[in-house]
């Protein structure tokens, strides 16, 4: 996670330059090199024209500052419906919401959560499955997103 705070941080300047909010980012490693996924929103939404703004500056901007060792593709998007939850701040708008988290190590004999979030403190968050409640600190999460819910 450090490595995306890293970015995530470095970042946030520029993004919000061009009148947009950087939700978070997620670096995968690949075999060709690395997918660089940024999450970018504003109050008026996302359209295909915000991402291919926010993607040039932000690439020419990783190019000088060689932020990204080696080969690296570049994917900036829109939160859309199964939005991907990074900071305290993000679960607590959605409490009560269902969400689908990934971690990093078991908890509870889990490695994967599907449920209702029911709190979000600094140090972690409160997934509730049926009956169990499951308290995850952050520092586990390896992705967290909204689950739409369709009537």
């Amino acid at each position: 996670m450090a490595v995306q705070d890293g970015l995530t941080g470095l970042l946030t300047p520029t993004v919000e330059g061009l009148g947009y909010a950087l939700l978070g980012v997620e670096q995968q490693r690949t075999a060709d090199g690395s997918i660089v996924r940024l999450y970018i929103d504003s109050e008026h939404g996302i359209a295909v024209e915000d991402c291919v703004a926010v993607s040039r500056q932000v690439s020419d901007f990783l190019d000088v500052e060689q932020a990204i060792g080696g080969e690296y593709t570049l994917e900036v998007s829109s939160p859309g419906l199964d939005r991907p939850l990074f900071t305290p701040e993000h679960y607590r708008a959605y409490i009560g919401a269902e969400v689908r988290v990934r971690l990093r190590a078991l908890v509870n004999g889990r490695r994967r959560l599907s449920g209702k979030l029911v709190d979000a403190t600094d140090e972690f968050v409160t997934i509730c499955i049926g009956e169990e409640k499951f308290d995850v600190p952050y520092k586990l999460v390896e992705r967290a997103r909204l689950e739409p819910q369709w009537p």
